[in-house]
This record gives structure tokens, C-alpha cells and sequence, in this order.
């Protein structure tokens, strides 16, 4: 099967279209754990089937409490005997190991079942949940009582437990900031205890245990298990949605004052296109007229057939080196996008113009992928990894806003020096940014920052190149090295933790709280203490490693010599070490 340009972009042309219109039911993810018999002899990956280093981790058994009792009971017989434990999610959207037990000893603990709101307060705002509720639960159940969330990440399957184990956040400046730990006012946590103690240790806290509270709020999973989660919410409001697209010549200049001028700001920046879109976001009186919803077409459910052509195209693309095709199918994609609001409707139905006014439960978050009734997989989420879809990298990175605009015109001079390099970002809606502020949380955000999230093709062989290879290791080396960002810790491919716990403040408090609540390091793993600094890096140095995010290249043979890729400086950064096509 191939195609001369002008029928793929037909093809695309339509298959854009086709996917905003396409509606079918779809078969959930799967359970993130598989187990060959009574939930003995396990493994467990995440929801894109496979982490940094290509693994799947082991593990000998898997518990699904039901309760805190129950867990209280697990975590002290675990204790007892000195079983390795990590906790699972529902649908395990973290790209680093922080799921595996060390060895194939150890126990899973799921949170799939504790998904009860416990109470809703009216009268003080706050809502009690239990940590495997999801963040579309959160939300929908706190606007019965008209009460909101006031920022979150723009992605519906994630539980509470995981967004505090990986600081996960939504886009804004104002307020406390765009964290949802910065709104947990209390929770509670299990860990493990002397045998004076039963072997377990619960703890409620709140801000008069600052120390412990600042440390667990973001906690990896190594702390123990978080079982009950309190949120201040604010009562119910609207908000006012415009996408405004520009061109990207005084990008750096806008990214510093936007997020001052709007509470939900965010942009997508498709560098290669010299574009922008800006978010024009704000808050308006619940007596605003308008019910509009959000439901981000890239998270609907998609048909298994078009997402196996869409990725049929984009390898043949990358097998050919046909950035010109990559462009063109970029800009297709885009331009559907932003023709379609992103998914946003001004009733719920369609989008007739804007601004779109709605409910903040109805467009702060979307992903309606996750909904299923049927029983084949006929369709599915993107990524899903059961069927032929996306495979890609995410490399997200928060960078100062005191250097985001030096950041942003150094990625604009690669861009000038090989015009077609980022076309491929633009298949995944382009660089999404979004702004983060500083937090309490010992490993939260240190300083007001933007982040960059900056999706990307990944071959199925490790061994093989991606185009322009050089240009997205530079940008990824860029922010994380020349301009200190910080990694998201739920994301990003192996280069972009090491040294990083270095850049956090308050790192030893967090060291000394983990020494305390599990002395024995239970619920740490091999991963979890590299990227604490407590082992070696995390650094894996083998043939091709620097393709996979595995290594920064130091020599040659960390690329793909017998394909022209050579370890070379960056091409503005010169501390840079990239993976470069030499003819």
C-alpha cells in the first residue's frame, strides 16, 4: 500500500474528519496488571504498554482492597514478612517505573476499588475521597453539590492517588496555582510500622504536620500508601473559552505576561508552522449564558482500522525521511483541530463559534475514550496498546519563566536551521504548554515555570532513528540542562531525571521523612532511589541507548553508526550530545 502525496493528503483530509465525527462505543483499557492465576505470578506496565527501557515488571501477587481497613491490613502483613510493595492504578498513565516492585518477589496494590467519595462538605467546600477515585469522578460528584475543582490536568483517567504521587497539574498562575496538591488540605496515609505498632503506621495529616504533609503531597509511591484524600474545592463557576491563532515572532515576549492576563492560559505552538494557538480563558459568573462542553477529539474514541492507517502513514513517512509528508499531514491535522474548537461545543452538540461558555466540570477536562459498552475491540483509545495506534514519546518539562523566552527563541534558531524538523510534533497538537507556580511540596515546582510537553513518534525497534533524531534530543537537552528545567515526574524518557532531585530545594527533607515513614525503603524500588540519588543514575549505557532516551550519547556507538547516526554536538547548544544523520 503506498501513497503519492496529494492522495495521502486526501486521505488524511478525510480521516481528520472522519475522526471528529466518528461515534462508537469503545472497549475501556485494559487492567495495567495480568496475572496467571489467583492474582499470583504478575506483571504490570502502564496504559501505553511498555516503559522507558522497554520492560514489563514482575511481581508475585496482587491485592484489590476495598477499604482502608483492608489495606491497613495488607501493609502490615507485607511489613511483617518484608515484601517490596508498590501501588497500582486503575489505568497506570505514568511513563516511569514507579508501579514495579524490585524483583519478581513483590506485591502489587491496586487501587481499582477504592473509588468512594467518603463525604462532601457544602458548608467548608471540602471533599473526602478515597485515593483511587478518578479525576472524572472528583469532579462530576463535587458539581452535584455545586462545588468545583478549580485546576486539573485536561486528562479524565487519572486517580487521586496518582495525581499527588506525580504532581500532576492543570495551566494557570493565579491562585495557589495549577497543582492539585496545592488544594489537598488533608490525607492519610499508610505505612509501614515497628512491630510495636502491628507493623503499620496510619497517619491523618493536614497543615499542622507541614513537614510530613509537604513531603507526601507529592510522594512517588515511596512514602506508603495514600488511602483518603480532602480537597478544598470553590463553589461552581463558568468559564469563557476562545482559541486565538498568531504567528510565533514575539512568542517569548507573550509567554511571560499572558498567564497573568488569564486564569486558565495555555498555548500550542507547532514551531515549524511559526504559529500559535493561545487559549483565552477566564472565569465568568454562573449567570453567563451558555452550557458548552469540552471533549478533546484526540481523547474520543477512535476506530482500531483508522488509528492503524494513521500509524501505517506515519512510519511509512519516517522509513522514507519524508518530512515533507510529515508537514503536510501536520498541518491537516492542526488546522481540523483548531476548525473544531478542539472538541469543544457551545451546547454540548456543536461548536457555532465563539466564545464557549460552559460549566467549569464540563470543559476543564475530557476523555471520553475511557467510556465503553461494547465488547470487541472495535475501537479504542489512541494508544492504546492492544491495537496498532500511536507509540510515542512525551518529554515534559517545566522551565523558569524567568528563561522560557531565551528557551522558546533557541528552539526557534533549530527550527531556522532545519525549517521541517518539528513537523512531527505537530501529528500530536504541536508543543502544549501550560503554566505551573511554585509549590510547598518538597518535590513540587520550585519556582513560577511553563511546561512544555512535547509529544513525539517512537519506532516499535528500538534500534531505529526517528527524523530529525538531533533536534528533539537538542530541544529535551536544552531544557533540562541549559535552562534547569524540571522533569514532570510521571513523564519524560530516562536523561531527563538524572541529577535532577539536585534542582529541588528541600530534597533532603523529603529524604528524611521517606527515612521515617519506611525505614526499610518497602515501597521504593531500583528506579525510585536512581531518581532520588540514593543509587546510580539513571543512565543505561548499551548501543543505541541515546535513540531511546536511555543515555546522553558519548560515543558513537549510543546511536546508529551502520545507519548514519553519529554522536555530534548540538546545533546551537553546544554542551549538547546528539544522535546525528551524517552524509
Amino acid at each position: 500500500m503506498s501513497f503519492s502525496r496529494p492522495k495521502m493528503a486526501t486521505f488524511l483530509r478525510s480521516t481528520c474528519f472522519f475522526l471528529l465525527f466518528f461515534a462508537a462505543n469503545c472497549t475501556p483499557p485494559e487492567d495495567p496488571i495480568k496475572c496467571s492465576s489467583n492474582n499470583t505470578f504478575c506483571t504490570i506496565t502502564n496504559s501505553y504498554g511498555i516503559f522507558p527501557d522497554r520492560s514489563t515488571c514482575k511481581a508475585a501477587s496482587v491485592v484489590y482492597p476495598n477499604t482502608e481497613q483492608d489495606l491497613i491490613s495488607i501493609v502490615a502483613n507485607a511489613t511483617k514478612t518484608k515484601t517490596k510493595m508498590k501501588v497500582a492504578t486503575r489505568f497506570s498513565h505514568s511513563n516511569p517505573k514507579l508501579v514495579c516492585p524490585d524483583g519478581q518477589n513483590g506485591l502489587l496494590i491496586s487501587t481499582k476499588y477504592l473509588n468512594k467519595t467518603l463525604s462532601i462538605d457544602r458548608q467548608s467546600m471540602t471533599m473526602t475521597i478515597e485515593s483511587g477515585v478518578t479525576l472524572r469522578q472528583l469532579i462530576n460528584q463535587a458539581a452535584e453539590f455545586g462545588l468545583a475543582l478549580p485546576y486539573a490536568p485536561y486528562w479524565w483517567g487519572l486517580t487521586a492517588g496518582g495525581l499527588l504521587g506525580t504532581g500532576a497539574h492543570g495551566s494557570t498562575l493565579w491562585g495557589k496555582g495549577s497543582a492539585v496538591h496545592d488544594y489537598v488540605v488533608g490525607l492519610s496515609i499508610i505505612s509501614p510500622g515497628s512491630a510495636e505498632e502491628g507493623f503499620v503506621k496510619v497517619r491523618r495529616l493536614d497543615d499542622n504536620n507541614s513537614d510530613e504533609f509537604n513531603a507526601v503531597k507529592v510522594s512517588l509511591g515511596v512514602l506508603g500508601v495514600i488511602s483518603q484524600v480532602t480537597l478544598q474545592l470553590q463553589p461552581m463557576f463558568k468559564r469563557s473559552i476562545t482559541y486565538i491563532e498568531k504567528n510565533d515572532t514575539d512568542f517569548g515576549d507573550q509567554v511571560a505576561t499572558f498567564g497573568k492576563q488569564h486564569e486558565f492560559a495555555d498555548f500550542s505552538w507547532y514551531p515549524s508552522q511559526g504559529k500559535v494557538v493561545y487559549r483565552v480563558d477566564d472565569r465568568v459568573s454562573t449567570s453567563t449564558s451558555g452550557n458548552g462542553l469540552y471533549d478533546y477529539i484526540p481523547f474520543r474514541t477512535t476506530a482500531s482500522v483508522e488509528l492503524a492507517l494513521l500509524r501505517f502513514i506515519e512510519e511509512t513517512q519516517e522509513s522514507l525521511r519524508d518530512a515533507t509528508g510529515k508537514c503536510i499531514s501536520g498541518k491537516l491535522i492542526t488546522s481540523t483541530l483548531l476548525s473544531s474548537a478542539n472538541g469543544l461545543t457551545n451546547n454540548g452538540i456543536i461548536f457555532t463559534g465563539y466564545p464557549v461558555i460552559g460549566y467549569q466540570n464540563r470543559v476543564q477536562s475530557s476523555g471520553t475514550c475511557l467510556d465503553s459498552i461494547a465488547d470487541a475491540l472495535i475501537t479504542a483509545c489512541p494508544w492504546d496498546h492492544r491495537v496498532k495506534g500511536e507509540f510515542f514519546f512525551q518529554s515534559t518539562i517545566s522551565v523558569s519563566l524567568s528563561v522560557a523566552k531565551s528557551f522558546i527563541q533557541d528552539v526557534q534558531k533549530l527550527v531556522k536551521l532545519a525549517p521541517k524538523s518539528l513537523c512531527g510534533v505537530d501529528l500530536y497538537n504541536g508543543f502544549l504548554m501550560r503554566y505551573v507556580t511554585a509549590s510547598s511540596a518538597y518535590l513540587g515546582k520550585q519556582e513560577d515555570a511553563i511546561d512544555f510537553d512535547i509529544t513525539y513518534y517512537r519506532s516499535k525497534d528500538p534500534s531505529t532513528p526517528r527524523l530529525y533524531e538531533d533536534i528533539l534530543e537538542e530541544i529535551e537537552q536544552l531544557a533540562v540542562f541549559k535552562y534547569g528545567g524540571l522533569p514532570h515526574w510521571g513523564k519524560n524518557r530516562n536523561v531527563a531525571f538524572d541529577g535532577a532531585i539536585k534542582k529541588y530545594k528541600k530534597a533532603a527533607n523529603f529524604l528524611s521523612v521517606k527515612k521515617k515513614y519506611d525505614p526499610l525503603a518497602l515501597f521504593s524500588n531500583e528506579w525510585t532511589d536512581q531518581i532520588l540519588g540514593l543509587s546510580s543514575n539513571v543512565t543505561i549505557l548499551k548501543d543505541g541507548c541515546a535513540l531511546e532516551g536511555l543515555c546522553i550519547c558519548s560515543q558513537d556507538s549510543h546511536c546508529a553508526p551502520s545507519k548514519g547516526y553519529y554522536c555530534r554536538p548540538g546545533k546551537v547548544y553546544d554542551d549538547a550530545r546528539v544522535c546525528t544523520l551524517v552524509t
